[in-house]
């Protein structure tokens, strides 16, 4: 079992392991990793004890509900992220599209049904990265109203103002600021867990709520009543796929030192805290989060609260640009503008077109949920489907791909599969309160991503029908009196090398020249985050005049074809960069009606391919060396 894995001592791809001492990558998970979980607090136990306490609230409900918050992070969080899936790495790098990645490296082709997981779980979690900003944010500010009761008007007008800078400064990089969240959310967990231990004492059988038949109990007495409760369970949780997901950028070994030591501690002792208070004083069920502090320290904890959700909300957006950077780079959405706003740290990203459909989307959530409770009908399905889709991948990976008996997977993953389909029935009885939100939002971004697949296809397959070999183009230069030979060097981006470019044929076509020297470049996407650099460069000689020059880049890599070139150079293909032109094929779709693609699908795939970024910045092409010829194409 252990030896399928990685372990944390295991090399990666050169220059790509996490930097910094073990404290400081510890510090800066606890600001990352932590932030969306680490919020959690806020409202998991205010909403739980709102939905089972309509009727009054028992004692033994009170200690069932804190029970299920207790074993629900146990269980999802502990066991199957903490101790199981953050196991199954992808050279250091976790998340869906990794799971997907390593399946697939164990499969001869690329089957549709695993592309589709992969795209229902990078929906499921574009959804996510809208409602955490607007529930956390919502559930801080909200706090303000116990500090001064006549700033509830004022709730929503100041969240959406918070939410709109958070949006706005994104363009100018977070890098300065970001070494602040980890000693900000150190303070955070300190706070709750103190906060929490000062409370229990109002009722110290609140401890018996570590027995998990308290929470078993509970949903026994309660029956289908008890699936409302779960979904409100569920939100102590959501945040929990970060840790797998940004085991990246922190390594292993840390998230979960930060996880044992600090984050799971404290949220114990705030969940039991809260519990306790509730028991002593029931009148504080309302909102136990904040009225666990004096009365003296309520505006500062509301404050500290408010930071707090913005760096878990900063987190998210950071991770949905990451997402939607490796579905760029894996070919399932076209090519997006992907601006890099620090020197020093390569991950840190701006997507101009993805941050403002997020701060759309954020913004109409606001607006159209008014309050943190209301939005909690929302929040929680995204969550559960991608932890559904992990669970079924990690699956399929231990299975297929470590060799496990399908005994031992069913034993291992079977469990905490039902655990979480029993959540994600508990949250769908929330679609018509606000859960069809998440829903529509992955409907719409699966439907985007299908679409440029299968339009992507169609055009390849387009381009082939009429292609030209590229032997037949040797022969047909090698007669050719026409052709003149100019100096220089010509490179020609195609997306399939073993043909020959378009961009070639129409020079040829229109100028009558041929450099003299010729490289055909195709750029290729690996299964893997990143590609050692002696397997970066693939070189086949096809005559004196042409080379053929394949690269590979991970997934999580930026496309710098010039700097793949020039280990091209190193490698015995001999240009002058002064002397060297970049050919780029620009197309442009005429539709061809009933041919390929229904007319709704052909209509959406042009309006993404309009959507596409240049060419010429994606493969990080010198802007003055670039040439464009255009190709109308019918689809």
């Amino acid at each position: 079992m252990s030896d399928q894995s990685t372990d944390d001592s295991e090399p990666r791809a050169s220059g790509h392991r996490p930097k910094g001492s073990l404290a400081i990558l510890v510090l800066g998970c606890i600001g990352v990793v932590y932030g969306d979980i680490g919020t959690s607090p806020l409202y998991a136990m205010r909403e739980s004890l709102r939905t089972a306490g309509e009727n009054g609230l028992m004692r033994h409900e009170v200690l069932g509900i804190v029970s299920l918050l207790l074993w629900t992070l146990i269980l999802i969080v502990t066991v199957k992220y903490v101790i199981l899936v953050m196991r199954a790495d992808n050279h250091g790098e976790g998340g869906t599209l990794s799971l997907v990645a390593l399946i697939q490296q164990s499969l001869s082709t690329r089957p549709k049904w695993l592309i589709g997981i992969g795209m229902v779980g990078i929906s499921l979690f574009f959804g996510d990265a809208m409602i955490t900003p607007a529930m956390s944010v919502l559930s801080a500010v909200e706090g303000m109203v116990l500090v001064a009761p006549n700033f509830e008007p004022f709730v929503v007008p100041v969240t959406l103002t918070i939410i709109l800078v958070l949006f706005f400064v994104q363009r100018f990089g977070t890098a300065v600021v970001s070494v602040l969240f980890g000693p900000i959310m150190l303070v955070w967990f300190f706070t709750i867990g103190i906060l929490g231990l000062r409370h229990i004492g109002d009722d110290w059988t609140i401890f018996s709520a570590v027995n998990p038949w308290h929470g078993v109990l509970f949903l026994i007495e309660n029956g289908h009543a008890s699936l409302i409760v779960m979904g409100s369970v569920f939100l102590a949780v959501t945040g929990g796929e970060a840790l797998y997901a940004d085991m990246g950028h922190f390594g292993r070994r840390p998230i979960r030192i930060a996880w044992s030591v600090l984050v799971f501690p404290s949220l114990m002792l705030s969940y039991l805290g809260q519990g306790a208070m509730v028991l002593g004083h029931p009148e504080t069920a309302a909102n136990p989060f904040f009225l666990m502090a004096p009365a003296w320290a309520l505006l500062p904890l509301v404050l500290l609260a408010t930071c707090a959700t913005v760096i878990a909300s900063q987190a998210v957006i950071s991770g949905a640009f990451s997402m939607v950077k490796q579905a760029v780079r894996m070919g399932l959405l076209p090519r997006l503008e992907i601006l890099h706003t620090s020197e020093s740290q390569v991950g840190q990203i701006y997507l101009p077109n993805v941050n403002t459909i997020l701060a759309a989307g954020v913004v109409f959530l606001v607006l159209q949920f008014q309050s943190s409770s209301n939005l909690a009908s929302a929040y929680g399905i995204a969550v559960t489907g991608d932890m559904v889709i992990t669970s079924i991948l990690a699956a399929v990976l231990f299975r297929r791909v470590w060799g496990w008996s399908p005994l031992l997977t069913n034993l291992v993953i079977g469990p905490l599969l039902a655990i979480e389909v029993m959540f994600l029935i508990a949250n769908a009885t929330k679609i018509v309160d606000g859960g069809y939100v998440p829903i529509l939002i992955a409907t719409f971004l699966c439907l985007m991503m299908w679409t440029w697949m299968r339009g992507s296809a169609h055009v390849l397959s387009q381009a082939r029908r009429d292609a030209v070999s590229i032997d037949t183009l040797m022969m047909t230069i090698q007669k050719s009196k026409r052709i003149k030979e100019v100096a220089g060097t010509a490179v020609f981006l195609t997306a399939d090398p073993e043909v020959a470019p378009a961009a070639l044929l129409h020079n040829l076509k229109h100028n009558q020249v041929v450099h003299a020297q010729n490289l055909i470049v195709g750029v290729n996407m690996a299964n893997t985050p990143y590609v050692e650099d002696e397997d970066r460069v693939v070189i086949t000689p096809i005559n004196d005049r042409f080379t053929r020059i394949n690269l590979i880049f991970g997934y999580m890599e930026e496309t710098n074809v010039p700097k793949a070139l020039a280990q091209a150079r190193r490698m015995g293909v001999k240009y002058d960069i002064m002397a060297t032109s970049f050919f780029l094929n620009r197309r442009s779709f005429k539709s061809g009606r009933k041919q390929g693609l229904p007319l709704w699908q052909e209509r959406v795939f042009l309006a993404l391919t309009r959507s596409a970024a240049d060419a010429t910045s994606f493969y990080r092409l010198p802007a003055n060396r670039v040439i464009e010829l255009g190709q109308q194409m019918v689809i």
